[in-house]
């Protein structure tokens, strides 16, 4: 079983950033394949970015330029940093783990954005 703590959200005023994290327990993150995803009220979940076992990333059109999706598998830790947040950007972002067969959640953390 695969547990993954988020942190890092919290309220920021249009035009900021604030960096998000996500530690992973077990021993095969590096294995993974990361993402983060984000849920605003009244809407599906969506992708923000994601990062391969190997190091590649994507990014939703809407983050692209703005966030950074990175990882230390040292510390098994995903980051997102995230720049020139937009009132848009608001909602609650989840940390995901695939592991192929297997798919884990962080409880998530909440970002506001206030214009």
């Amino acid at each position: 079983q695969v547990q993954l703590v988020e942190s890092g959200g919290g309220l920021v005023q249009a035009g900021g950033s604030l960096r998000l994290s996500c530690a992973a327990s077990g021993s095969l993150f590096s294995f993974a394949a990361m993402g983060w995803y984000r849920q605003a009220p009244g809407k599906q979940r969506e992708l923000v970015a994601g990062i391969s076992s190997g190091g590649s990333t994507n990014y939703a059109d809407s983050v692209k330029g703005r966030f950074t999706i990175s990882r230390d598998n040292a510390k098994k830790t995903v980051y997102l940093q995230m720049n020139s947040l937009k009132p848009e950007d608001t909602a609650v972002y989840f940390c995901n783990a695939n592991y192929g067969r297997q798919n884990y959640w962080g409880q998530g953390t909440q970002v506001t954005v206030s214009s």
